[in-house]
């Protein structure tokens, strides 16, 4: 009876050995994503002050190339630039998801 005892204890350490281990393991990957995640939220924040700094300057482009250029050029540059703004919009919300 107290051999069983014994091996009833035993094996309870043995169990327990296993989940502190499985639980180290899940806390060290735990905190390796936290800090990707981390990591990646900072990469977001500079793409989208990057973003911003392109939309500027391609918003004085556009400027200046309306003043430069004929009515008819000008309609169309502002087709295609409306075009690639909406399409950077929707990167934008993509990368907010």
């Amino acid at each position: 009876m107290i051999e069983d005892h014994n091996d009833l204890i035993t094996s309870l350490k043995n169990k327990i050995k296993k989940l502190v281990i499985k639980y180290e393991d899940k806390k060290q990957k735990y905190n390796s994503l936290l800090a990707d995640n981390t990591d990646l939220k900072k990469d977001l924040e500079s793409q989208k002050n990057e973003f911003e700094q392109l939309k500027i300057k391609f918003k004085k482009l556009e400027l200046t190339k309306a003043f430069l250029s004929s009515s008819e050029d000008t309609h169309d540059a502002k087709l295609k630039i409306n075009g690639i703004v909406r399409e950077i919009d929707n990167c934008i919300a993509l990368l907010n998801r």
